[in-house]
C-alpha cells in the first residue's frame, strides 16, 4: 500500500476533534447514575456558557411544544404553533417538537433542558463529550419521528441534527480504505430527511436510492432502523444500501466506518436501532437505476357477511402469494372489523398494461361474487417514476405551504392521521412467507384478529419474494434474519387525536380499550406465528422480549460492540441495545436482568 493511501486509511478511522480542554476531563471510575439539574453536580452557568461558545453560540435552552400557549394564548407565537401543529415539517423543526404527541402508559413529550443545534460534526463531538464529562443524560434528534419516544428526554442535553442537512451526488464513490469497484451514491447530513433525497436523487438526477415511506422520516435514523420503503421488496433495505458513515462515538472520537474501517460498528448501525451507537452524522447510500415506471393498486371490497369475509381474506392471500410476492408489489392492505379489505398496494417497474393484467383475475372475481362490494372501484396505475416524488403535481402530497419552505417538502396525504397524534397500542410481527401455502390457517387468524382492530399487512417490510440478493444484504445487517423470510410486517394499532402537554389531556378510558383490543388481536396472529420477529421502528414499547425480537440471534453480538464502543451507556433509547443496565428513563444504573 502507498504511504499516502495507509495515512489517508489511518487518518479516517478516528478522528479527533479540537475541543475546549476544560470539556475534556474524563470522569473518575464507571458511571452509575446521571445527573438532573438542581443537583449538586449540575454543571455550572459558567460550563455552560463554555459549551455555548465552543459550539458557535448554537446551545439553546428547550421548552415545550406548547409554551408559548401557557404563557400567552394569543400571542403570535401561539397562533403560529396552532396553525402549523399538523404540519411534520413544522413538528420537526422545533426542538421540543416530536411527530406523535405521547403513548398510554409509556411515554409523554417533554423538553431537554439544554439542546445543540449541531451544525458541524465538531459541534456533535464537543456535545458529546461535555455531557460524557459532567454524566448527563443524552438524547439524539434529527426530525423526531420516533414512535418509541426516543428523541424526547427530560433533564437531558439533547443534540439535535436537524441543521446538517447538506446532501453530495457520487458519479463514483468509493469508501475510504475500500478497494472495491466505484458505484453511484448520495451522501447526506444527519438532519436529511427522505423527501430531501427522494427530490435531489429521483426528481432532479433521475435515479433511485432506497428510504424510507414518510417523507418527514430522518435518513440517519431510518438507516439505523434497518429501514424499510415503499418498494424494499425491490432494493431491499436502507440499511443493505449503506456504504460508509461518519459517527462520533461516546468517547467523543468521530470515525468512519465502513466494510473495512471499524466494520463491527458499521454493521451495528445497519439495523442496530438508532440513538444507542452514537450520534451519525452524516451516511453516504448506494443509489440504482430509476425504472420507467411506478404505479399502484387500490380500492375498497365489502363482504356483506362475516362467511363472506373470510372467503375474501383467503382468495386474496393466495392471489398475493401466485402474484404479487415478487420485487414489483410492495406497501399495504387492511382487514377491518367492518369486513372491509382495503388495498392500498405500489409497484416498480411495469408498464400500466402489466399492472392491470396482474390485477385482473382477482378484480374480476370481487365483481362476479354477489357476497362482495367494490366501494369506489377497483383500479391499477402506473406513472413516469422521475415524477413519484414531485410535490407540486402530485395531488396525494399535502405541500408544507410556510413561508421559506422548500417547495419540495410535503407529505403524503394517507400520513396525515398519524401528525401529531397520541398512540393508545401499537404492536406489530414479521409473518413468515410459509404461511401463505396454504394461506387458511393464516387467513382465519387474521380473520379473529381483525375482530378486535384492524390488522395492517405492509408487505414491503419483509422480504420474502425479493431479489436474492436484496436477501443477501439484509442477511450482513444487524436487522433481525427473520425479516428475509417474511411476506409481510402485521401492524395493529389504534390513536387519538393529538394531546401534547399544554394542548390538551388524552382519552385515556378510550386509550385502555384500545391497549386492550390490540393485545387480543395480536395475541390472535401470535398463534400462528408464534416466534415471529418485530420491526424496532414499529413495535411494541412493552414488548417483554424486544432483545429477540428486534434481533434474534443478532443481539448478542450487538451487545459485543456496546460494550466495547460505549461501556458506561452515555449513549441510551429505550429497549435499545445496552438499556437492560439501566433504569427506564435512563438515569440510573441496574442489575441486569
Amino acid at each position: 500500500m502507498l504511504r499516502r493511501n495507509l495515512l489517508k486509511l489511518l487518518g479516517a478511522t478516528a478522528v479527533s476533534l479540537p475541543l475546549d480542554w476544560r470539556l475534556a476531563r474524563a470522569a473518575p471510575g464507571p458511571v452509575t447514575s446521571r445527573v438532573r439539574p438542581g443537583e449538586p453536580s449540575w454543571p455550572s452557568e459558567a460550563a455552560w456558557k463554555r459549551l455555548r461558545q465552543s459550539v458557535g453560540g448554537s446551545l439553546i435552552k428547550v421548552e415545550q411544544l406548547f409554551a408559548s400557549c401557557a404563557q400567552q394564548a394569543e400571542s403570535a407565537d401561539c397562533a403560529d404553533l396552532r396553525k402549523n401543529l399538523r404540519n411534520p415539517f413544522f413538528l420537526g423543526d422545533q426542538p421540543g417538537g416530536t411527530q406523535v404527541s405521547g403513548w398510554y402508559r409509556a411515554w409523554t413529550p417533554a423538553p431537554s433542558a439544554y439542546a445543540v443545534k449541531a451544525r458541524t460534526t465538531a459541534d456533535v463531538a464537543a456535545a458529546v463529550n461535555f455531557a460524557r464529562i459532567h454524566n448527563l443524560r443524552l438524547a439524539v434528534k434529527g426530525t423526531g419521528h420516533s414512535y418509541q419516544g426516543t428523541s424526547s428526554a427530560p433533564d437531558s442535553l439533547l443534540i439535535w441534527t436537524r441543521a446538517m442537512n447538506s446532501i453530495e451526488l457520487h458519479d463514483r464513490f468509493v469508501p475510504h480504505g475500500c478497494d472495491v469497484a466505484p458505484v453511484s451514491a448520495v451522501s447526506a447530513g444527519a438532519g436529511c430527511m427522505w423527501i430531501d433525497l427522494y427530490h435531489a436523487v429521483t426528481t432532479q438526477a433521475g435515479r433511485y436510492v432506497q428510504g424510507g415511506g414518510c417523507t418527514d422520516v430522518g435518513v440517519a435514523g431510518l438507516v439505523q432502523s434497518g429501514g424499510f420503503g415503499s418498494f424494499s421488496k425491490g432494493f431491499g433495505t436502507a440499511a443493505s444500501s449503506l456504504l460508509e458513515a461518519e459517527i462520533v462515538t461516546a468517547d467523543g472520537v468521530a470515525r468512519i466506518c465502513n466494510a473495512r474501517i471499524n466494520p463491527d460498528l458499521f454493521w451495528a448501525i445497519r439495523g442496530g436501532g438508532g440513538g444507542s451507537w452514537g450520534v451519525v452524522t452524516r451516511i453516504t447510500l448506494r443509489t440504482h437505476d430509476l425504472p420507467e415506471n411506478f404505479g399502484g393498486a387500490w380500492g375498497v371490497i365489502q363482504a356483506r357477511s362475516d362467511d363472506a369475509f373470510k372467503a375474501l381474506i383467503a382468495h386474496f392471500l393466495g392471489f398475493y402469494r401466485d402474484h404479487l410476492l415478487n420485487p414489483h408489489w410492495g406497501e399495504q392492505f387492511h382487514l377491518s372489523p367492518d369486513n372491509q379489505l382495503e388495498i392500498s398496494m405500489v409497484c416498480q417497474g411495469l408498464t400500466g398494461d402489466e399492472a392491470q393484467a396482474v390485477w385482473k383475475p382477482f378484480f374480476d372475481w370481487v365483481r362476479q361474487n354477489p357476497d362482495l362490494k367494490a366501494e369506489g372501484g377497483l383500479h391499477a396505475k402506473v406513472v413516469p417514476a422521475r415524477g413519484w416524488w414531485n410535490v407540486k403535481d402530485n395531488p396525494l402530497f399535502v405541500p408544507d405551504d410556510r413561508p421559506g419552505a422548500p417547495p419540495y417538502h410535503g407529505w403524503w396525504t394517507g400520513d396525515q392521521g398519524q401528525v401529531g397524534a397520541y398512540l393508545n397500542g401499537f404492536d406489530s410481527l414479521w409473518l413468515p412467507a410459509a404461511l401463505l401455502s396454504p394461506p387458511d390457517g393464516l387467513a382465519t387468524a387474521l380473520f379473529e384478529a381483525s375482530r378486535f382492530k384492524a390488522v395492517e399487512l405492509h408487505c414491503n417490510k419483509g422480504l420474502a419474494g425479493a431479489p436474492e440478493a436484496a436477501r443477501r444484504s439484509a442477511l450482513d445487517t444487524a436487522t433481525n434474519p427473520a425479516v428475509v423470510n417474511a411476506f409481510a410486517l402485521a401492524l395493529i394499532a389504534d390513536l387519538q387525536a393529538s394531546a401534547y402537554p399544554g394542548e390538551r389531556a388524552p382519552d385515556l378510558a378510550a386509550a385502555e380499550k384500545d391497549a386492550d383490543a390490540i393485545a387480543k388481536a395480536s395475541a390472535k396472529l401470535r398463534a400462528c406465528a408464534p416466534d415471529a420477529g418485530s420491526y424496532v421502528s414499529e413495535s411494541n414499547y412493552f414488548n417483554p422480549d424486544w432483545q429477540n425480537a428486534y434481533w434474534g440471534p443478532n443481539h448478542a453480538r450487538l451487545a459485543a460492540i456496546k460494550a466495547k464502543y460505549d461501556p458506561d451507556g452515555l449513549f441510551f433509547v429505550h429497549n435499545g441495545v445496552g438499556s437492560e443496565g439501566w433504569s427506564r428513563d435512563g438515569f440510573r444504573r441496574v442489575p441486569r436482568r
